[in-house]
């Protein structure tokens, strides 16, 4: 599933719009909107778009050990 599709959802689920959670985050409807089309969300983005719509946001890279590094919107 793309950032975007991701995005919508999550969206769809807390009962928000897109143009309101860009607005949340501190951005027009219309830059957020170009960025989701872009596929160019950063990882703050994203931790943002977490703690707007109390979730937990989660990036991790798993070594060839098994062994995972990980990024969470809890640790800000």
């Amino acid at each position: 599933m793309s950032t975007s599709n991701l995005i919508k959802n999550l969206c769809k689920e807390k009962g928000i719009s897109v143009a309101e959670l860009a607005r949340r985050i501190g951005q027009t409807p219309q830059n957020f909107n170009k960025k989701l089309k872009r596929e160019t969300v950063s990882t703050e983005e994203l931790m943002q778009i977490a703690n707007v719509l109390g979730v937990v946001f989660e990036q991790s890279y798993i070594l060839e050990n098994g062994e995972k590094l990980i990024i969470t919107s809890e640790s800000q």
